[in-house]
């Protein structure tokens, strides 16, 4: 078998079909290399043979015994069933549609044969219903051990697959190690054959500190670091300096009514010298809630704006772009900027307007959605584009926004979410990285209070109070209708019973309405017309409500605490004080307790994010999926903080040509060649 088989698709194989080639696909399992990196998450122990007297129901256990009897019953419906015996007792062997041909076939009368399956009693009686193996004494070999269990799929059973990928990993070619034998040796790995082999039938694919293991983390990481330092390379290109002096920006910084913190001075210069300089900018603002990225990215279009270019900030959902226009109005508002806003709901005859103002050069910064990248909008002199909530874009679709404005065109992206230190290269290695950590002097820290569910009556006085003064209301529950499987609020039955207490001052938003109406909705809230608002995770990353200044979250102890920040970061946003109340049931695990313990001792998102990491697990980081940051099938930033570093210096101290066969091969086998288009193997 040649090296590039391992990429030919899966129905290549002997014994998969059309069918099963459907089956597999749903668990992304479509090449050959797919079932050669799908490895064991755990074995069952076939290894021992168990006498008849010694059997336990409900346990898959090996047995010896000798065929006594066949029985296949004429009447329809009514199973086959063999009789077998050891020294101990007999057993009953059940099955369902199978042929009498084969069954008499594999149970030769008066001869002994090994059977493995899961023990069952009927009627005073062991039984074995369509057992996983039935074998000859001669063959013993192939089911008397320790066997692999695989993640399936409905369709496929543990022996159709295990036959298939013994198969490939039996005929598996000897490929050349693109790591020489001392940096293995070095760093404790295994070579890549062997730990391919080693994975599949042995134990070590459970233990994540094993040099196989560790051998496969290393690869994926190497594969993922090459891939953002390429896009990098491309990206990075010579460009003509923006001409600009900074005394430009210093005449808006003294007129506002705030001081910048140091880490906004800091990020503002990192910024200005990429504007100045003669490559390309592609950087991201990683700042928490409220550490005021807008202000910064504000200060900087002005310089943009008046080196002759334009500038475009583009925002998820309409309303936070709505938000960003009026903010960018107001701070711009003596100056001689035009500020134009477009959506996909700008009517077209303002549509119509507006690009042919874009076209001509008279609109300098145009703030919108995702209507601003589609292709019938042509600026004039794009120069600089701005990114909010960056998270929803990966590699691919960053290099594509990068050249939306040509080679002159500068991007900044900025993310609210925290990420952990850990993982921040491996996800942002394609850009430059700025961090805001430094809250504004006249922010107020929010108070975080835990409390019971069954106290939840002593809330209502609170609330009302809150109402009093003017503040407005979130209240946060983890599902929206009812759940008979899961202790969880529904948000619906929690905005009946809101709504009982404060008529006509409630609202409801969660996933499964349209955009529009969960746009509307949040619009009322922003417009005081609604003053507590009823809703699912979906405000976790939103919109600016300087009113609302009291957060509810039921089942806080579900919720990981990087999602718990970025909930209580909804609050708190002017200049009163933000409360954020996390209600919890009885009983809560030790982990449960050190949340709510972190949560209400720090605001510091990157602190936060990072036990967040320690106490839950990579796997278990609530809002990874959706962002796309959990693309590793091996690695794993806390069992393997050593590799990530590892790989990064490796990628970084070799010049490595991806091109190459041995890289692209690598490449090739985790899914990175076609974001970067590396040439075939």
């Amino acid at each position: 078998m040649k090296k590039d088989f391992l990429f030919k698709e899966i129905v290549n194989l002997k014994g998969v079909g059309p069918q099963m080639t459907k089956y597999l696909k749903k668990k992304k399992i479509e090449k050959i290399k797919d079932i050669i990196l799908n490895i064991p998450y755990s074995e069952t122990d076939r290894s021992r043979i168990f006498k008849l007297s010694e059997l336990e129901v409900g346990k898959i256990q090996s047995i010896k015994v000798i065929v006594k009897k066949l029985n296949f019953p004429r009447t329809r419906n009514l199973p086959n069933k063999i009789v077998c015996e050891d020294e101990t007792g007999n057993i009953d062997i059940v099955y369902f549609n199978s042929r009498e041909g084969y069954l008499r076939k594999i149970f030769p009368l008066n001869k002994w044969v090994i059977i493995s399956g899961k023990i069952n009693y009927f009627k005073n009686k062991y039984q074995i219903t369509n057992p996983d193996y039935v074998t000859s004494l001669e063959n013993k070999k192939y089911v008397v051990k320790n066997i692999p269990k695989y993640n399936l799929t409905k369709g496929v059973t543990e022996k159709k697959y295990r036959s298939i990928s013994e198969q490939v990993i039996n005929d598996l070619p000897v490929i050349d190690d693109w790591l020489d034998d001392e940096f293995i040796k070095k760093n404790k790995l295994t070579y890549w054959n062997e730990s391919i082999k080693n994975l599949h039938n042995s134990k070590e694919s459970k233990n994540l500190q094993s040099k196989s293991y560790r051998r496969l983390a290393f690869d994926e990481l190497c594969a993922n670091f090459l891939t953002l330092s390429e896009n990098r390379r491309r990206i990075k290109k010579n460009k003509s300096p923006k001409k600009f002096k900074k005394n430009y920006e210093k005449s808006f910084i003294n007129k506002l009514p705030f001081q910048l913190t140091s880490d906004q001075k800091k990020v503002l210069s990192e910024i200005n010298s990429d504007l100045l300089s003669g490559n390309r900018m592609f950087r991201i603002i990683q700042g928490d809630v409220g550490s005021g990225k807008t202000i910064v990215s504000l200060l900087a279009i002005i310089n943009v704006i008046k080196s002759g270019y334009q500038c475009a900030f583009m925002s998820p959902t309409e309303i936070l772009a709505k938000q960003h226009f009026e903010l960018s109005k107001k701070f711009l508002e003596d100056s001689d900027i035009n500020i134009n806003f477009l959506s996909g709901k700008t009517e077209y005859k303002k549509r119509k307007e507006i690009l042919n103002n874009l076209t001509d050069g008279k609109i300098n910064l145009l703030i919108g959605t995702h209507a601003l990248f589609q292709k019938k909008i042509n600026f004039k002199k794009l120069g600089f584009v701005i990114i909010d909530e960056q998270h929803k874009f990966g590699v691919k679709q960053r290099s594509s926004l990068a050249e939306k404005g040509g080679d002159e065109c500068d991007v900044l992206l900025m993310s609210a979410t925290p990420i952990p230190r850990t993982m921040m290269m491996s996800i942002y290695g394609d850009m430059d990285i700025s961090k805001i950590e430094e809250k504004p002097a006249k922010r107020k820290r929010i108070l975080t209070l835990s409390k019971p569910e069954n106290k939840i009556n002593e809330l209502w006085p609170f609330i009302e109070k809150q109402l009093k003064i003017d503040n407005q209301v979130y209240w946060v529950c983890p599902l929206i209708d009812e759940s008979s499987y899961l202790d969880y609020s529904s948000a619906k039955k929690k905005f009946e019973l809101i709504n009982r207490k404060f008529p006509n001052k409630v609202g409801l938003i969660h996933g499964a309405l349209e955009k529009y109406e969960k746009e509307k909705i949040l619009k009322n809230f922003l417009n005081k017309k609604i003053s507590i608002l009823v809703s699912t995770t979906v405000i976790e990353v939103g919109i600016d409500i300087p009113n609302a200044n009291l957060i509810i979250i039921e089942n806080s102890n579900k919720f990981g605490l990087a999602q718990l920040h970025q909930l209580r970061g909804r609050v708190g946003r002017g200049v009163k004080q933000g409360t954020c109340i996390l209600l919890y049931k009885k009983g809560l695990s030790k982990n449960a307790i050190k949340r709510i313990k972190i949560l209400k001792s720090s605001d510091d998102g990157f602190y936060i994010a990072d036990e967040d990491l320690k106490l839950r697990g990579f796997g278990d980081l609530i809002g990874f999926q959706q962002s796309g940051l959990k693309n590793f099938r091996f690695a794993d930033p806390v069992n393997h903080e050593e590799l990530f570093k590892l790989a990064e210096n490796f990628v970084k101290k070799n010049n490595i040509d991806i091109n190459q066969k041995k890289y692209s091969f690598l490449l090739k086998l985790f899914d990175k060649a076609d974001i970067i288009n590396v040439s075939d193997i």
